[in-house]
Formats: structure tokens, C-alpha cells, sequence
């Protein structure tokens, strides 16, 4: 029976996946991964020999009509990405859309996406939150900026370790250095840290002591 599977994988320690998305990974007809070369260490390492393409942001909107064909004649394909859990940043949200305009069962399976530990170990409120992952680039950053500066839920980022210190020196200049800001990277990795502290602080250590790896970064919002 023709079925999508969303399948998370580990966002740095291998112990990190499912016994059940082993499973599912085993069984499925296809597995689409955004970097083959990196989701074919993680297959090796479990022993998983299923057939595996690309389907990363650069080529989903050319593909996702031939594998709602596959889809349709009675395969199961699982969709993986780098880390994490598919679409949550990272490409998936396209073909699951299809899949659902088109019928086709789609099943995500629970497991790792980065936020959920940085957000709870942030020690700010997680009874509210709001993901922002990665900000606009150029346009658009100064007007979400802006608007996010009157946020009063917690909010989520994801960051790149070479634009970190530019991000830290918007949210001292639009929310104010005393913002509360938690940064975690490497997160269930060797090097696992999270540094808390006010924007100015979290800046003023990240000047010091340039960043490396994947980080998230959690902002307290807005006092009412």
C-alpha cells in the first residue's frame, strides 16, 4: 500500500534514531535524503541497503510530481533529511502537500529535531513558543525584526556559526541588550553547549569565543 513515511533522523549522535525508523528505512521501496552522501554514512552505520536519491531544496519542486507517481502505483518511500526531522527547515513540506492533495497516506514518525532540547534546556517559558528558524537574509530581516521585537512568546532561530555574532548584534539592537538569549550548539554531540545570559552577554562571549557547528538559538519575548 503506497505510503509517505517522514522519517526524522539524529541531529548528532547516532543512538538518537528510533528502533522503529530502522525498521521503516528497511522496508521502504525508496528513500529520498537531502545529501546522499551524508544519509549514506547514517545507512551504512545501521546496515540499511535500501535504494536512496536526492530531494533537497534545489530540485523538490522538479521531483515531486514523479514520486507522487511512484507513490501511486503502489510504493512506500521514506523521506529523510540531514538532521532532523524533514520539513522543519529542511525540504519535505512539498511533497507532503502532494501527497495529501492527491490522497496518498502520509505518516510522520516521532524523533530528534534540534529546537525541542534547545527551547527546554533555554530555561525561558516553553508554555508559549514560537519557531522562527532561519531569519530573511537581506530583505525583509529589518521589517521581521521589527515586528518581532514585540513578540511576547518565546521564540526559536536557527543560525549559521558564521552569521551568529550578526544575529546576536540585531537582537541587542531591536530587542534591547537586556533580552534574555540562549544559545545551544552542537547539541547531543562531543562539544554539546549552551551559553545564557542577556543579548549583550551571549554577544560579548560569542566576540571572544567564535562559535562552530549547528546552533539554535532561543529569545525570551517581550515583557508584558
Amino acid at each position: 500500500m503506497s505510503k509517505l513515511y517522514l522519517v526524522p533522523t539524529p541531529i548528532g549522535n547516532l543512538d538518537d534514531i528510533t528502533f522503529r525508523a530502522i525498521k521503516v528505512l528497511k522496508e521502504v521501496d525508496l528513500i529520498l535524503a537531502e545529501d546522499t552522501r551524508t544519509s549514506g554514512k547514517l545507512l551504512k552505520h545501521f546496515d540499511i541497503t535500501t535504494s536512496m536519491q536526492s530531494h533537497h531544496m534545489h530540485n523538490e519542486h522538479k521531483m515531486v510530481d514523479r514520486i507522487i507517481q511512484r507513490l501511486k502505483s503502489g510504493e512506500t518511500i521514506a523521506l529523510i533529511s540531514d538532521a532532523g526531522t524533514p520539513a522543519i527547515s529542511d525540504p519535505g513540506f512539498l511533497l507532503t502537500r502532494a501527497c495529501v492533495e492527491n490522497n496518498i497516506e502520509v505518516e510522520c514518525l516521532p524523533g530528534a529535531t534540534a529546537f525541542v532540547p534547545a527551547l527546554v534546556n533555554s530555561g525561558l517559558p516553553n508554555d508559549k513558543f514560537v519557531f522562527e528558524g532561519f531569519l530573511p537574509v537581506k530583505k525583509g530581516r529589518q521589517t521581521r525584526l521589527k515586528l518581532l521585537a514585540e513578540e511576547t512568546r518565546t521564540m526559536i532561530f536557527y543560525e549559521s556559526p558564521h552569521k551568529l555574532i550578526k544575529t546576536l548584534g540585531n537582537f541587542v539592537e531591536y530587542f534591547g541588550e537586556d533580552r534574555l538569549v540562549s544559545v545551544s550548539r552542537e547539541l547531543s554531540k562531543l562539544h554539546e553547549e549552551t551559553v545564557r545570559g542577556t543579548a549583550k552577554q551571549v554577544l560579548e562571549h560569542f566576540e571572544k569565543k567564535p562559535p562552530k557547528g549547528e546552533i539554535v538559538v532561543v529569545v525570551g519575548g517581550r515583557k508584558k
